[in-house]
């Protein structure tokens, strides 16, 4: 994938939409693969050692927003980055999971699949502008972080249940406002920061079901 130093075009006609469509899930795709790389590999790291990945992976991605405006090739190398750190990040969290209660892995996985394309499809076919909608959810993933960290010092009743079927109703807006940027987006070079959009909204679906069907309190 050479990078691109070509103006956006005005607009993309209907072969071009799905050839961004399908760049955008391809790489989406390949950066699960390597985030799966990473979660292997780090399955054993201790905590100290997922904070630290946590940390690289966002810098990575600040990184990428600067680097899709110079050389698509960066972006999507530092994309696949992002997808292996991330995955080294959270290989500990699944690793406990599948140890524990393989079948709410499963159960999780397929439960984010549908979610992710009922939701995908919705938001890729509505006519309806999200960005509203997408700047009420910033602020209320803002709240949700915050009563996550409420919950660390204060126990609360259901808590973990109430965190996971909020950040479900929030994803799933996000869903949509994600996809719907990908049927309207109007330059091909966005897929890798596309990308790694849509792969953090299947990311975290998949670990709110995981918390679900594992039954944590």
């Amino acid at each position: 994938m050479a990078s691109t130093t070509t103006t956006p075009s005005e607009s993309l006609n209907h072969d071009e939409e799905r050839g961004l469509f399908g760049q955008t899930m391809g790489l989406v795709a390949l950066t699960a693969g390597c985030f799966a790389l990473g979660a292997y590999v780090g399955r054993n790291a201790s905590g100290a050692w997922a904070i630290l990945f946590y940390i690289l992976s966002f810098g990575v991605l600040l990184g990428m927003n600067a680097a899709a405006r110079r050389s698509e090739q960066m972006a999507v190398g530092l994309l696949f980055a992002f997808g292996l750190l991330l995955g080294l990040a959270v290989g500990p969290t699944i690793a406990y999971y599948v140890g524990a209660d393989p079948q709410a892995v499963w159960q999780a996985g397929a439960a984010t699949a549908l979610f992710v394309a009922g939701f995908g499809a919705a938001g890729y076919a509505t006519r309806r502008d999200l960005s509203t909608l997408a700047r009420f959810l910033f602020w209320a993933l803002i709240g949700l972080i915050a009563f996550g960290i409420v919950q660390i010092f204060v126990q609360i009743p259901n808590g973990a249940l109430i965190y996971a079927v909020v950040g479900l109703a929030i994803f799933a807006g996000l869903i949509l406002f994600d996809f719907q940027r990908l049927r309207r987006t109007q330059d091909i070079r966005t897929a890798p920061l596309l990308a790694a959009s849509i792969f953090l909204d299947i990311l975290n679906v998949f670990l709110f079901f995981l918390s679900i069907f594992s039954g944590d309190d």
